[in-house]
């Protein structure tokens, strides 16, 4: 048989009923062959055992707890041995030809060390639900198109700043070379965070509008803006700015860095959460040593161009 050349990993938390509507969805596709890994991060229900009923041909990394959405994801790619890895979470139900979309967007650009799939919402599927990541120089990211009609919209394949880690690939080289989502953010904004040093380092990204996934959108992490994702929201931030962003940057954009943790601090007034914000940026700074420690060497791998980076990241807030 030939060797697969990509590794399809879906994380998974508590949630069985979400995977009997993924999974048979990877068993449809029309690529092959392929490596399928679960990686369950500790989950309390039943999952293990439906797994090894239901679909022993899935591959599972059992991990005896919880360790994050972010570490989880790690030991999901490192245990892959293919040339790609294509990352998923377990609410999203894919479209017989995306992963073959993702592959052959890989092989036709180089100079991509990712692609992200056209994100469609699984229970209104006229709706958008994210065609790609944006980014802006005060720190803001955001879904492009999200919430938008699907008709007529982002149907164009084109580069983008970076893929929704829900549903992306990855070629093996621009892991090993940018190295690993960073486990302090624990969870939310790791795939930002990954996107903004593939960029620093030269790695592109492309979207696949061909790619098509329907998402159910945070049904294992919730919707509101819980104290546990405002928190890791504010604190995660600060590190991706530290870490990623070039000193020209820093200086140049320093008027919408702050006026974004200006509207943080305000929307945290009006929510109730001052406590939170100031807890996040406490604990933000605390770890700041080992944060510039690891700047010096984003920063040191960096090729990309200034021109090249105001390409791919919007101006304001």
């Amino acid at each position: 048989m030939t060797e697969p050349r990509l590794t399809a990993v879906v994380l998974t938390y508590d949630g069985r009923h979400l995977l009997e509507t993924a999974l048979p969805s990877f068993a449809a596709q029309t690529y092959g062959p392929y490596r399928l890994l679960v990686v369950d991060n500790g989950s309390r229900d039943d999952t293990r055992a439906w797994l090894a009923t239901h679909h022993p041909e899935a591959e599972v990394l059992a991990l005896p707890q919880n360790i994050g959405v972010t570490a989880a994801l790690n030991r999901g790619w490192q245990a892959a041995r293919t040339e790609y890895v294509a990352l998923f979470n377990n609410d999203v139900e894919l479209d017989p030809g995306c992963l073959a979309e993702l592959v052959a967007a890989l092989d036709v650009h180089p100079e991509a060390g990712s692609a992200g799939a056209k994100l469609i919402d699984f229970h209104d599927r006229a709706v958008l639900d994210g065609a790609g990541d944006a980014l802006r120089w005060g720190g803001q990211a955001t879904r492009r198109g999200h919430g938008e009609r699907v008709a007529g919209r982002y149907d164009t394949p084109e580069p983008v700043f970076g893929a929704c880690g829900g549903a992306a690939i990855y070629r093996r080289t621009a892991l090993d070379e940018v190295g690993p989502f960073d486990e302090r953010f624990f969870a939310y904004s790791e795939d930002i965070d990954w996107s903004l040093r593939a960029q620093v380092a030269g790695h592109r990204c492309r979207y696949v509008p061909s790619a098509v996934v329907f998402h159910m959108g945070s049904a294992t992490m919730g919707r509101e803006l819980s104290d546990f994702l405002a928190y890791h929201l504010w604190r995660n931030v600060v590190w991706m700015v530290a870490k990623g962003y070039p000193g020209w940057a820093l200086v140049v954009h320093a008027p919408e860095l702050v006026l974004r943790q200006a509207i943080n601090l305000a929307a945290a007034v009006k929510a109730r959460k001052l406590g939170v914000f100031l807890r996040a940026w406490r604990d933000a700074l605390r770890a700041m040593p080992d944060v510039l420690r690891d700047r010096r060497r984003v920063q040191s791998a960096r090729r990309a161009t200034r021109s090249e980076l105001a390409a791919v990241i919007r101006r304001g807030v």
